[in-house]
């Protein structure tokens, strides 16, 4: 396909339980349960606001949400939007050994399969970082693009494997691979704004007119200045899908709609439009 030289891509990580038993294998049943109400209640909410606008989706989904949670994968799937990696059970990579970053990719991969018949396109990082092992690990079993890195704003772009740098050692740069990379910023994720916790810094609860202010500017801008771009947009079933929230969403839907030149698509769409531009394909590594 042929997308629009602006692009708005919403996308959700249904993290559920995962994203407290990833940090803590321990949690109790009421850290367990704010997990449960992004399957029960905000998924649905979810699914019908993009279906009353007709907009597709990418749901970067843990093997564990899929395995404890099927119907929501079948639900996504579905209604035509994308599904993408996630992880198994919600670690962060950075902090595995190569052995167990290799199985939880494994794992998750396998589960998604039985849903895709097919390997997913694309990876998001359940912590939004890496091990010294990942990107060669995503060019390996195939990925067509990631989103867990911070060097872009509105250009997707080739992450780089080899990359030597210290505290007193200047970078020496690595050798781009041909996997795309969708750059995300927390200023773009409403975990950051809204998501409450006991532990210092307790962040969390913003006003939904200020985050709407944040998302919305940062969208006109790539419309007022740059001449193309991917606008990538990062939320959370359990905290988004509050009422007040899902306003906030549709306010921006809306927002982006009445600019004409923007298109709504799934990551991987984009991607293989990317891929199929590309005039100068990569070597994988």
């Amino acid at each position: 396909m042929s997308l629009a030289p602006y692009t708005a891509c919403l996308t959700f990580d249904v993290d559920a339980l995962s994203a407290w038993l990833g940090d803590d294998p321990h949690a109790t049943p009421a850290a367990l349960s704010r997990g449960e109400y992004g399957i029960r209640v905000a998924m649905p909410r979810i699914l019908r606001l993009l279906a009353t606008y007709d907009l597709p989706a990418t749901f970067f989904v843990p093997g564990h949400t899929a395995e404890s949670f099927p119907a929501t994968v079948e639900a996504i799937l579905a209604a035509g939007h994308e599904v993408a990696h996630h992880g198994y059970g919600h670690q962060d990579p950075s902090t595995q050994t190569p052995g167990e970053e290799r199985r939880s990719l494994e794992r998750g991969l396998a589960v998604l399969e039985r849903f895709l018949g097919r390997p997913p396109a694309g990876y998001r990082s359940p912590s939004w970082d890496y091990s010294r092992a990942t990107l060669a690990l995503l060019v390996e079993y195939g990925f067509v693009y990631d989103s867990s890195l911070f060097a872009g704003d509105f250009h997707p772009y080739h992450p780089r494997l080899g990359d030597e740098v210290g505290v007193e050692k200047p970078l020496k740069v690595g050798r781009e691979v041909a996997l795309w990379e969708f750059p995300v910023d927390f200023c773009l994720d409403d975990w950051a704004h809204f998501t409450f916790s006991f532990e210092p810094p307790r962040a969390g609860l913003s006003s939904p007119s200020k985050v709407l202010e944040i998302w919305a500017g940062d969208l006109d801008y790539m419309l007022d200045h740059e001449e193309w771009g991917v606008f990538t947009l990062t939320m959370h079933p359990q905290v988004i899908g509050r009422g007040h929230r899902m306003k906030l969403l549709e306010q921006f839907v809306e927002h982006a709609l009445a600019r004409e030149e923007v298109s709504f698509a799934r990551l991987g769409d984009v991607a293989r439009d990317l891929r199929a531009r590309d005039s100068s394909p990569l070597p994988s590594p």
